[in-house]
Protein backbone atom coordinates (compact mmCIF):
# COMPACT_ATOMS: atom_id res chain seq x y z
CA UNK A 1 0.00 0.00 0.00
CA UNK A 2 1.21 3.48 -0.87
CA UNK A 3 1.36 6.20 1.78
CA UNK A 4 -0.12 9.56 0.81
CA UNK A 5 1.58 12.63 2.23
CA UNK A 6 -0.63 15.42 0.89
CA UNK A 7 -4.30 15.55 -0.04
CA UNK A 8 -3.56 16.61 -3.62
CA UNK A 9 -1.93 13.21 -4.22
CA UNK A 10 -5.25 11.56 -3.40
CA UNK A 11 -7.14 13.89 -5.74
CA UNK A 12 -4.88 12.89 -8.64
CA UNK A 13 -5.27 9.19 -7.82
CA UNK A 14 -9.03 9.55 -7.43
CA UNK A 15 -9.41 10.77 -11.00
CA UNK A 16 -7.82 7.74 -12.65
CA UNK A 17 -9.92 4.86 -13.92
CA UNK A 18 -9.01 2.23 -11.39
CA UNK A 19 -10.64 0.54 -8.46
CA UNK A 20 -8.93 1.52 -5.23
CA UNK A 21 -8.96 1.27 -1.46
CA UNK A 22 -8.11 4.10 0.92
CA UNK A 23 -7.29 3.29 4.54
CA UNK A 24 -7.08 6.17 6.99
CA UNK A 25 -5.65 6.01 10.46
CA UNK A 26 -4.22 8.24 13.17
CA UNK A 27 -0.88 8.11 14.92
CA UNK A 28 -2.10 7.15 18.41
CA UNK A 29 -4.76 4.64 17.31
CA UNK A 30 -3.74 1.12 18.31
CA UNK A 31 -6.75 -0.42 16.53
CA UNK A 32 -5.72 1.36 13.32
CA UNK A 33 -2.23 -0.09 13.45
CA UNK A 34 -3.55 -3.56 14.35
CA UNK A 35 -6.04 -3.57 11.44
CA UNK A 36 -3.59 -2.23 8.84
CA UNK A 37 -1.83 -5.57 8.11
CA UNK A 38 -5.20 -7.29 7.58
CA UNK A 39 -6.36 -4.57 5.17
CA UNK A 40 -3.02 -4.71 3.35
CA UNK A 41 -3.33 -8.50 2.98
CA UNK A 42 -6.81 -8.14 1.45
CA UNK A 43 -5.54 -5.49 -0.98
CA UNK A 44 -2.76 -7.83 -2.10
CA UNK A 45 -5.09 -10.83 -2.34
CA UNK A 46 -7.72 -9.00 -4.41
CA UNK A 47 -5.15 -7.01 -6.42
CA UNK A 48 -6.84 -3.66 -5.86
CA UNK A 49 -4.73 -0.51 -5.67
CA UNK A 50 -4.24 0.37 -2.02
CA UNK A 51 -3.41 3.70 -0.40
CA UNK A 52 -3.27 4.91 3.17
CA UNK A 53 -2.93 8.20 4.96
CA UNK A 54 -2.52 9.49 8.47
CA UNK A 55 -5.56 11.70 9.08
CA UNK A 56 -3.85 13.65 11.85
CA UNK A 57 -1.00 14.55 9.48
CA UNK A 58 -3.34 15.62 6.65
CA UNK A 59 -6.26 17.46 8.30
CA UNK A 60 -7.55 18.61 4.89
CA UNK A 61 -8.18 14.97 3.97
CA UNK A 62 -10.07 14.40 7.22
CA UNK A 63 -12.37 17.30 6.39
CA UNK A 64 -12.85 16.61 2.69
CA UNK A 65 -13.47 12.87 3.18
CA UNK A 66 -15.69 13.31 6.28
CA UNK A 67 -13.40 11.28 8.51
CA UNK A 68 -14.86 11.63 12.00
CA UNK A 69 -13.17 8.61 13.57
CA UNK A 70 -10.44 6.13 12.79
CA UNK A 71 -9.75 3.75 11.28
CA UNK A 72 -11.79 4.27 8.13
CA UNK A 73 -11.56 2.05 5.07
CA UNK A 74 -13.12 3.20 1.79
CA UNK A 75 -13.45 1.50 -1.57
CA UNK A 76 -13.70 3.60 -4.72
CA UNK A 77 -14.80 2.72 -8.25
CA UNK A 78 -13.02 5.34 -10.32
CA UNK A 79 -13.90 8.60 -8.51
CA UNK A 80 -17.04 7.37 -6.71
CA UNK A 81 -17.10 6.03 -3.17
CA UNK A 82 -18.34 2.44 -3.34
CA UNK A 83 -18.14 1.28 0.29
CA UNK A 84 -17.07 2.67 3.68
CA UNK A 85 -16.49 1.19 7.10
CA UNK A 86 -15.39 3.13 10.16
CA UNK A 87 -14.05 2.32 13.61
CA UNK A 88 -14.94 -1.39 13.75
CA UNK A 89 -14.07 -3.05 10.47
CA UNK A 90 -15.94 -6.21 9.49
CA UNK A 91 -13.26 -7.91 7.41
CA UNK A 92 -15.64 -10.50 5.98
CA UNK A 93 -17.92 -7.76 4.64
CA UNK A 94 -14.93 -5.78 3.40
CA UNK A 95 -13.60 -8.80 1.52
CA UNK A 96 -17.02 -9.44 -0.04
CA UNK A 97 -17.35 -5.82 -1.14
CA UNK A 98 -13.84 -5.89 -2.62
CA UNK A 99 -14.80 -8.93 -4.70
CA UNK A 100 -17.98 -7.18 -5.85
CA UNK A 101 -16.01 -4.06 -6.73
CA UNK A 102 -13.70 -6.06 -8.97
CA UNK A 103 -16.75 -7.19 -10.99
CA UNK A 104 -18.01 -3.61 -11.52
CA UNK A 105 -17.36 -1.83 -14.79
Amino acid sequence: MVKLNIYEEWLKILNNNEKKLLYTMTTGCSVCHADYPRVKALVEEEQISGYYLMADEIPEAAGQLSLFTSPVVMLFNQDREYHRQARIIDFETLHTRMKQLKLEY
